[in-house]
C-alpha cells in the first residue's frame, strides 16, 4: 500500500482535521495567524495525525474525537519546527525558507509558543484526563530530549546509546503519543501499550532515514541544505558509524567537523560515510526498527486500516524525501 492509498483510507478523517489546523490557527493577532499559516500550509507529512486517525480506526473507533486528537498534535509538532529552526539557525524548511528566516526569530518563538498553550486547550476540551496526562509528558521530554541534542553538540564521542535516547525524546516519543491517544479516546486501555511500541518503533525508523538524508539527498528533494547536521555539530548515526570502522586519520576528520561546527569538508567526509557502509548500517536499523513495529501490531484485528499501519513501517525506511 503506497502513501496515497494509506491517505485514501481516512480521506474525510484527513479533511476534517486540516479544516480543524486552519480553524485553530485563527487568532485576534494576525501575526500568529499569518506565521502559522505559513508553517502549516507549506507542506509536510502530517504522518504524526495522519498515525492518530489510522489508529484509531483500526480499533473500531467511530466518533470524531481523534480528528480533534490529530489536529492537536500537528499543532505540538509544528512548534516543535518552529522552536527548533530558531535553535538551528536553520534559513530552509521543506524547500522553503523557515518561518524564522521569514518572520525573525522572536516572532517565530512566540507564534511556537502560541500553538502550544492553544494545542493544550484542544486537549482540554476532551474533557479526558489521560489525554492531558500523555501530552504532558510527551512534552516534557521532548523538551528534554532538544537539551540532550544540545548537550550531545560538538562531542565527538557520542555513542549509538546516546543518539538513540535523543532521537525517541525529540521524535519517537510525539509519534509514540499519536498512536496511543487512539485507544485513549476510544477508552479501550488494552490497545495502549501495542499503540506505545508501535509509536515509538515507527518514529525511531523515522528519523534515522531522515539522518541518513543530510548525506545522501539534495536540498530540492529533501528540502533543506545537505550537511546542516554537521554544521550543527550533530553526531547523527551515520557519523557515529563511520567513526567506528574509519582509519585514525579519517576518525580525525570527522571528529574536527563535529567539534567545530564545520560543513568545511562535509564531501569528503560525506564520501567516508558511505564508504565505510554508514549508510547501509543506518537503514539496515531503521529496518530494524519498523519490523518491531510491525510485530508489535499483531494482536491487532485484520483490516485495512492494520495494512495501512504496516505499510507506513515500510514508507518510514523506503521513503526519498
Amino acid at each position: 500500500m503506497d502513501m496515497q492509498s494509506v491517505h485514501a483510507l481516512v480521506g474525510e478523517d484527513f479533511s476534517k482535521t486540516n479544516q480543524l489546523i486552519l480553524e485553530e490557527l485563527r487568532s485576534q493577532v494576525p501575526l500568529i495567524t499569518e506565521i502559522g499559516n505559513y508553517l502549516v500550509q507549506n507542506g509536510g507529512k502530517r504522518l504524526r495525525p495522519l498515525l492518530s486517525l489510522l489508529c484509531a480506526r483500526a480499533i473500531g473507533y467511530s466518533g470524531s474525537e481523534h480528528c480533534l486528537i490529530a489536529a492537536m498534535i500537528e499543532f505540538i509538532h509544528s512548534a516543535t519546527l518552529l522552536h527548533d529552526d530558531v535553535v538551528d539557525e536553520s534559513d530552509v524548511r521543506r524547500g522553503k525558507p523557515s518561518a524564522n528566516a521569514a518572520f525573525g526569530n522572536s516572532a517565530s518563538v512566540l507564534t511556537g509558543d502560541f500553538l502550544y498553550s492553544r494545542a493544550f486547550q484542544m486537549m482540554v476540551r476532551t474533557g479526558n484526563l489521560s489525554v492531558l496526562e500523555i501530552m504532558a509528558e510527551t512534552t516534557n521530554k521532548i523538551s528534554e530530549g532538544e537539551v540532550l541534542q544540545l548537550l550531545n553538540c560538538k562531542d565527538a564521542g557520542v555513542d549509538e546509546a546516546r543518539y538513540f535516547d535523543v532521537i525517541f525524546h525529540k521524535t519517537g516519543k510525539l509519534f509514540q503519543a499519536s498512536c496511543e491517544l487512539a485507544a485513549v479516546i476510544h477508552q479501550q486501555e488494552n490497545w495502549r501499550p501495542m499503540f506505545r511500541e508501535y509509536g515509538r518503533y515507527v518514529g525511531n525508523a523515522f528519523q534515522i532515514v531522515d539522518d541518513v538524508f543530510d548525506y545522501v539527498g539534495d536540498e530540492a528533494t529533501i528540502g533543506k541544505k545537505p550537511g546542516d547536521d554537521l554544521r550543527e555539530g550533530n553526531p547523527t548515526l551515520p557519523l557515529i558509524y563511520a567513526m567506528k570502522h574509519s582509519s585514525v586519520e579519517k576518525v580525525a576528520l570527522i571528529a574536527e567537523a563535529i567539534c567545530k561546527g564545520s560543513d568545511e569538508n562535509f564531501a569528503e567526509i560525506a564520501r567516508i560515510v558511505q564508504h565505510e557502509g554508514g549508510l547501509e548500517y543506518c537503514y539496515r536499523r531503521a529496518q530494524e526498527e519498523a519490523e518491531k513495529a510491525k510485530i508489535s501490531l499483531a494482536p491487532l484485528p485484520e483490516s485495512s486500516f492494520k495494512e495501512a499501519l504496516i505499510s507506513l513501517c515500510d514508507i518510514a525506511v523506503s521513503r526519498e524525501h
